[in-house]
């Protein structure tokens, strides 16, 4: 799958590294300087300096041949704009973008641009009370075929999974770990991460399979 990620920062980093790793084909388009040096440097991602709102440094990005366009920068202005570009100009059949303020999710979905807001799935975390290994359906994604779910591991002392690696676990088909919370840190999952007893981990599935991940992460 090729994959044009706008804006190169910490987000934009994260994903790009995780879909490299996936064996995905990643190109990033980025306006600062420093950070595409500092991009290629640490990742040799293909990295094109560049305002993400201007059609030049997409057609550079070979927009036109991409899976998905996601935009990644802290302006919804220019996150709206870089996708109504790779959806009109080049005709790039799913995109999704960073939506810094949560008023804006409504505009964003309304434009058919799949809309990610921390602040609103953070607020929805804190109105739902469950116990411990409960499955909590976050946000329903591409008209319910997927949806964002969360799930916490049961503690060591509530007798939960010992440490075990992501890479060692049978994570069920179309499925995939998007974050893990940990106290008070946010880790990006890769193969090599170990899950440990209390984490939370957030998840994108589909409803079939997500009582089946459920169960893989919380079984002993």
């Amino acid at each position: 799958m090729y994959i044009v990620i706008a804006g190169g920062g910490r987000i934009g980093r994260h994903i790009a590294q995780d879909m490299v790793d996936k064996g995905h084909e990643i190109t990033i388009v980025e306006r600062d300087a420093k950070r595409c040096e500092r991009l290629v440097a640490e990742t040799g991602i293909l990295v094109i300096e560049g305002d993400v709102a201007d059609v030049r440094y997409l057609e550079q990005a070979h927009l036109d041949r991409a899976d998905v366009f996601v935009a990644t920068t802290h302006d919804d202005d220019e996150n709206l704009v870089a996708c109504q570009l790779a959806m009109i100009e080049f005709d790039v059949k799913r995109t999704i973008s960073r939506v810094n303020t949560p008023k804006n999710v409504e505009i964003f979905e309304t434009l058919g641009i799949e809309a990610v807001s921390s602040t609103r799935l953070i607020s929805e975390l804190l109105e739902h009370e469950f116990a411990v290994g409960d499955l909590v359906h976050l946000q329903p994604l591409r008209g319910g075929k997927v949806e964002l779910v969360e799930i916490r591991l049961p503690g060591a002392d509530e007798k939960g999974p010992k440490p075990r690696m992501v890479q060692d676990l049978p994570i069920p088909v179309d499925s995939v770990l998007v974050a893990i919370f940990r106290d008070e840190d946010v880790i990006i999952p890769r193969g090599v991460t170990t899950l440990e007893p209390g984490d939370v981990v957030i998840a994108l599935t589909t409803p079939e399979r997500a009582e089946e991940l459920q169960s893989i992460l919380t079984r002993s």
